[in-house]
């Protein structure tokens, strides 16, 4: 059987160093930006939506096609599941979606009955320090794809962050404090760590942690980024995802100029030795 390896060039994870150190200054500057967003944050909540739900659905989506190469090459050569090959990849990211799901429900519903449940509380601290730890884990990988995709997926990130500091802060208003944020602000700095660790990497295991990943910031993003009407501002929303969706098209228009659109995986495959 043959193992596939991944190395991350040294240039690349200085790259994603810089990128985790904004995720973790905009995480950890989350309430000073909350404090001053005008309008109840109207504008600023349906920009992030339209940034971040442009970028899900033109940048990570589509790349789940190029994930699920090495899930289905392994599969069919070890005859394992091969009539669930083409699914398997997307399998991984609705439970990633559920996963989060589910645990939105058991808070809320929590909530109901018992105000700031600290068992839940430390469950949804938890799960969101994993989250925080893919993110950032993956940022090297994506660094292999290009600066410019790396800036649009840190950029899309932070607005993300403010968003669910905010939604926490909500949510665990007794409980969440400047200890919960710091533990969500160092498990961006461990996923960073880690790429560093475990250097080189199984290429099955970036399919599947891309995928899982992709599930649960769908659902974040529909969960913290698509407003109520109350604090819906169509334009804002539609001028966020204008601007992603403008800026990624010109990205894949000067690749392909230049040369073939490198995908995340088509950079696994170049870089990977049997073992």
């Amino acid at each position: 059987m043959s193992r596939t390896l991944l190395w991350i060039n040294e240039p690349h994870l200085w790259d994603a160093l810089i990128a985790t150190l904004c995720l973790m200054v905009a995480h950890a500057l989350s309430p000073w930006f909350s404090q001053r967003l005008p309008g109840q944050g109207k504008a600023f909540i349906s920009f992030a939506g339209g940034v971040s739900v442009a970028y899900v659905f033109l940048d990570m989506l589509p790349d789940l096609v190029e994930y699920n190469k090495p899930i289905g090459e392994y599969l069919i050569s070890n005859q394992w599941l091969t009539p669930f090959t083409e699914l398997l990849i997307y399998i991984v990211a609705l439970v990633g979606f559920l996963i989060y799901y589910g645990l939105d429900l058991l808070a809320e519903r929590y909530q109901s009955v018992q105000r700031d449940s600290l068992v839940v509380y430390r469950l949804h601290l938890v799960m969101f320090s994993f989250y925080n730890i893919l993110i950032t884990h993956t940022i090297a990988l994506r660094a292999e794809t290009g600066v410019m995709y790396t800036v649009l997926y840190t950029f899309a990130m932070m607005l993300h962050f403010v968003l669910i500091d905010r939604n926490f802060s909500q949510m665990y208003p007794m409980r969440f404090s400047h200890v919960g944020r710091i533990i969500l602000v160092i498990a961006l700095f461990i996923g960073w760590l880690l790429s560093i660790i475990f250097d080189p990497i199984n290429v099955l295991f970036v399919a599947f942690m891309m995928a899982f990943l992709a599930g649960s910031i769908l659902f974040n993003v529909f969960r913290e980024e698509l407003p109520n009407s109350d604090l819906a501002s169509f334009r804002w929303f539609v001028l966020g995802g204008l601007l992603i969706t403008a800026i990624l098209l010109l990205q894949t228009w000067i690749h392909t100029q230049n040369r073939p659109h490198r995908h995340l995986t088509s950079a696994l495959y170049h870089k990977t030795i049997p073992h």
